[in-house]
Formats: C-alpha cells, structure tokens, sequence
C-alpha cells in the first residue's frame, strides 16, 4: 500500500501543475475582449403643470439599453405622471415606450438597436399635476 501511495503522489503532482499551467496566456490562441463602452448619464429638470409636458432630445452612439428614470418628483412625489421613450426626428418625439403611472423611481427601459437621436418626455398623463411639480429625469445609455 505504501508503494501505492508513493506511485501516486507524483501523478497527481504532475497533473495538478499541468491544470494550473494550463490555464497560464502566452499562446497564440489568446483574445483580448475589449470592455463594453460606459454608459451615459444624461439629466434632465424642470416643471411640470397641470396638463404640461415636457420633451427633451439625446444622442445614443451605440446600440443598448435606454433607462429614463424619473428621479425625483416634488413636491408630490406619489402623484402619478407619464413618462415615455421615443425618437427624435428633430421637431417631434415619436413615443415608443411610455408609463403612465409614473410615481418617483419610475423608470421606462427600452432597447435601441442603432444610433440616433432618441427623446424622454414627461407629462400630465391624467389631470392630476394640480400645483406645479419639479422633477428630475436621469436618462441611462450607451
């Protein structure tokens, strides 16, 4: 038995340091992936009145995803208001995503497949906006 254990031992050895070498670079096979772009933020504020809205225009430089959170909202922050996603053709904003029911820490998420110019809207989804309301859209992309 003891000579069974002695074989062994510098087996195992053996493969154990062609486990740990084996993962080491320096081949020709090596691929270097490059790290994903950083993501924007871009802030929008204002106010917000009774059947107001309001659109503000961004550039996306690279397909990925679109976040518009409503940050903050005051001095109501539980009245619920719209916001929405859409593209910007440079007069209009075509609404593609939107909530409705927006409260403060909303967000709407969306994918853009290309560049562009894109737009985040918020307005007085139903009548509700009864003072004015300041808010902040933070918008996320690449």
């Amino acid at each position: 038995m003891h000579r069974l254990i002695a074989r062994l031992v510098p087996m195992v050895a053996a493969s154990l340091a062609l486990l740990i070498t084996g993962g080491c670079g320096g081949g020709s096979n090596d691929s270097v992936v490059a790290p994903p772009p950083p993501t924007l933020t871009e802030t929008f504020s204002g106010t917000l009145t009774l059947n107001g809205a309001t659109t503000f225009s961004f550039a996306v430089t690279g397909a990925g995803n679109i976040t518009a959170q409503l940050t903050t909202l005051s001095p109501d922050s539980t009245k619920p208001v719209g916001v929405s996603l859409g593209t910007w053709n440079g007069s209009i904003c075509q609404i593609i995503l939107r909530n409705d029911n927006s409260v403060q820490g909303s967000q709407v998420v969306g994918t853009a497949s290309t560049t562009g110019s894109f737009c985040v809207s918020i307005y007085d989804a139903s009548g509700t906006v009864v003072g004015p309301q300041a808010f902040t859209l933070d918008v996320f992309h690449l």
